[in-house]
């Protein structure tokens, strides 16, 4: 087995499942069990098949834990722990927690989607409370203080959380969609997301470029570990998003989406500035920091996700996109790890991801896809911008025999060339523009 990968005992059960397994296939590769890729034909043979039956049984334990209708089926009820850890003995669970489960399951879209309610309880009855009464009740710093750190523990579980009900088009059942429709336009705000500003450049744009080179958040650009690259990459985006987004829509001839996008936005910083001049403390707390902060992780993030760009084929979801396995991104983000197989199909559920890749193991390895561990988006662009490629290739998991192949030198130098800034004429011609 790689000497790099980590087991982190906070690894959700299906995390812990794929990485067990993609192990177990770097010791098969590597000849570790007693098998070397010198054997026999039929040696190999009979390693293929007993590989094919360890893969089929450990998909259609992803797949029970999925299926509502499975006796191992596990709903997913808070982000800090797996259902079959809840001790169900004590007074709270056993009274409380246990009657809560198919109420919630009336409500939520998917069965295993109660941990959304869940979160939209904590909401309602912390942010909510918090920032009307900085607005209406005595403000103190005290408190304005205490609420920005709340709600920054907050931004990253509830972003993706949104990320869900954007391409869902909404995370509750069809009797409940005047809420669900409705209940963005008062938490957004509170968490730094303008009006529907996520949706329209996450949905309606970035997922139709894909990091392309008319992507206002492509990385394909910039020289992906330069510090004054990524400076400009946030700069853009934090100061001109709110214009560039509309021209786009624009130039692609789709001027409905150019009107709302320019109507939610600008809708949305008059609101900020008139409060701000009515209320300015109040306001900073509760929704300008929020806002300021919000844009540049969102940045740090997208810079992570498609820092790495194959120049072999550049415009494939394979090879422009990282898989993660690690618990900042799928425990409490609602497996925003699995961003290729986000991208591969965007309206496929976050439980999905998963499953996906297990069955898709074999498809990644052949477009030499990037799978790493034990990192999270964050990290992986701090440690880019530091130049830390040894970091990066010891939470590489090697998939497929070329990759396993490598010894760490050899992974930094593929990491590095997959950084590299492409040229106006690479773009041209890897991106088939006329």
């Amino acid at each position: 087995m790689d000497k790099y990968i980590y087991f982190d005992p906070q690894l959700t059960k299906h995390d812990r499942l794929l990485l067990e397994n993609l192990a177990e296939d770097i010791k098969l590769q590597s000849g570790e069990n007693g098998v070397s890729n010198g054997g026999s034909k039929g040696s190999k043979q009979g390693s293929a098949a007993c590989d094919d039956d360890r893969n089929n049984e450990i998909l259609a334990t992803l797949d029970a834990l999925n299926n509502p209708k499975d006796s191992h089926f596990e709903p997913s009820l808070f982000n800090n722990v797996d259902y079959d850890q809840i001790q169900w003995k004590k007074w709270f669970n056993r009274f409380i927690l246990r009657p809560y489960i198919p109420i919630a399951k009336s409500i939520v879209r998917f069965d295993t989607d109660v941990v959304m309610l869940t979160h939209l309880l904590l909401y309602f009855t912390t942010s909510v409370p918090s920032a009307l009464f900085l607005y209406f009740g005595k403000f103190t710093w005290i408190h304005g203080i205490l609420h920005m750190v709340m709600q920054g523990s907050y931004i990253g579980t509830y972003t993706l959380m949104m990320h869900q009900h954007i391409h869902q088009r909404g995370v509750l059942k069809k009797k409940f969609a005047a809420f669900d429709l409705l209940f963005p336009y008062i938490t957004d705000p509170l968490m730094g997301h303008s009006w529907n500003s996520y949706y329209y450049h996450h949905v309606k744009h970035h997922h139709v470029e894909g990091n392309g080179p008319n992507d206002l958040s492509s990385t394909v650009r910039y020289q992906r570990d330069d510090i004054w690259h990524f400076l400009h990459y946030v700069g853009r985006f934090y100061f001109f998003v709110w214009a560039e987004l509309p021209m786009y829509f624009i130039r692609e001839k789709r001027y409905v989406f150019a009107a709302k996008s320019m109507f939610w936005d600008v809708g949305y910083y008059t609101t900020v500035y008139v409060l701000f001049k009515i209320n300015p403390l109040p306001t900073t707390c509760v929704l300008l920091l929020p806002l300021l902060i919000l844009r540049v992780a969102l940045m740090i993030g997208n810079w992570g996700q498609h820092a790495f760009v194959d120049d072999t084929e550049p415009t494939s979801d394979y090879r422009s996109s990282i898989t993660l396995i690690d618990v900042v991104s799928n425990r409490h983000s609602f497996n925003d790890g699995y961003h290729t197989s986000h991208h591969l199909n965007p309206m496929r559920h976050w439980r999905e991801h998963p499953n996906h890749f297990m069955k898709s193991k074999k498809v990644y390895a052949s477009h030499n896809a990037l799978v790493f561990h034990n990192i999270d988006y964050f990290m992986v662009t701090i440690r880019l911008l530091c130049k830390d490629y040894e970091h990066l290739a010891k939470c590489l998991v090697p998939i497929g025999e070329e990759q396993i192949a490598m010894n760490l030198s050899e992974r930094v130098a593929m990491l590095k060339r997959h950084t590299r800034r492409f040229t106006e004429e690479e773009i041209k011609v890897k991106f088939h523009l006329s």
